[in-house]
């Protein structure tokens, strides 16, 4: 966006260590590495321990800071952004830059997308070839993933079910079969899902 002649630039990406963070960040000021300045924020960390902000040469708490503070109002884990500015010749103030990179930073967030991830159990059900079409007609119809599906003298389904939600799940399944299946529950996996 252009404010006052200044281009601002926004980068929003994912980091799951402060490493990946600090390597995306080196990767985007290397590619501006004519920009007036490349400011940064990221929150990464299983209990986003890792939260860091940096006003690259703008004054003091006018860039990071609320590039940072964007990323906490929406929720965010696991993410990094920069915004970079070219310096159009007018000063904007304080106000004028807190307002700019906290838009900027808003913008990139809203053009990316966020991406809700959850924590799945991969559940095992062996069944026999009879409950087949009702089993896969009721699990589409609510919802849930297959995961994946092999077949032999029974089919082995593998489905996801959201962590604390596995009984219900079960109880499905076996009401489905009248009892006749197999159950085992597998490990855990995470899926990414974009909100709109």
């Amino acid at each position: 966006m252009e404010i006052n002649r200044s281009r601002f630039i926004s980068y929003v990406n994912r980091a799951v260590t402060e490493a990946e963070a600090q390597e995306f960040i080196a990767t985007i000021k290397k590619k501006h590495w004519d920009a007036t300045h490349n400011c940064s924020a990221y929150i990464c960390g299983e209990q986003d321990e890792h939260q860091k902000a940096n006003d690259d040469g703008e004054p003091s708490g006018t860039a990071g800071k609320p590039i940072l503070e964007v990323i906490k109002k929406n929720d965010l884990k696991d993410t990094v952004i920069v915004v970079t500015r070219y310096f159009g010749g007018i000063k904007l103030g304080a106000g004028g830059l807190i307002r700019a990179y906290g838009k900027s930073a808003s913008i990139g967030i809203k053009t990316v997308g966020i991406i809700e991830r959850s924590l799945f159990r991969k559940i095992s059900f062996l069944i026999d070839y009879t409950y087949w079409g009702k089993i896969e007609k009721n699990l589409r119809d609510q919802r849930y993933r297959i995961h994946e599906t092999t077949y032999a003298d029974k089919i082995n389904l593998v489905v996801l079910a959201k962590v604390g939600e596995e009984e219900i799940l079960e109880e499905k399944m076996i009401d489905y079969t009248s009892g006749q299946i197999n159950i085992e529950r597998k490990g855990f996996i995470y899926v990414d899902e974009k909100l709109e």
